[in-house]
């Protein structure tokens, strides 16, 4: 039997799920250890298989854009420390469940709001 890669809810099928994740009044959003660890973590929580992690660091403001590939698609990350901002994206197709990356992200950038919302990709 061929490995599907697609997801269902037992209604729709669809290419996969897509986080949209806004962290408001975060910390850390300077670190480029801290941030590659993070990702490497959440990846590691959603129980994804990390390809490769690529980040960048802007100046003067210490901004950080980057990204995980994972075999199962995509963590992105930008940040906006001057505004205490960072949106990430968790794309995920499978059975990977991109809510268990939250938590950690919660835990590691200490935002005082979070807002989250789902796309699902591909509903075919």
């Amino acid at each position: 039997m061929k490995k599907e890669f697609c997801s269902t809810n037992g209604f729709i099928k669809y290419a996969g799920v897509h986080l949209i994740v806004e962290l408001w009044d975060a910390k850390n959003l300077t670190s480029l250890a801290l941030i590659r660890k993070a990702l490497k973590d959440a990846v590691t929580a959603c129980q994804a298989t990390l390809l490769k992690i690529d980040l960048h660091q802007f100046s003067p403001s210490g901004g950080i854009s980057g990204v995980a590939i994972i075999q199962e698609s995509h963590i992105s990350i930008h940040t906006w420390p001057e505004y205490k901002y960072a949106a990430l994206d968790i794309f995920v197709c499978g059975e990977v469940d991109p809510y268990k990356a939250i938590p950690l992200l919660k835990e590691r950038f200490k935002p005082k709001r979070i807002q989250v919302a789902e796309l699902k990709r591909g509903i075919f």
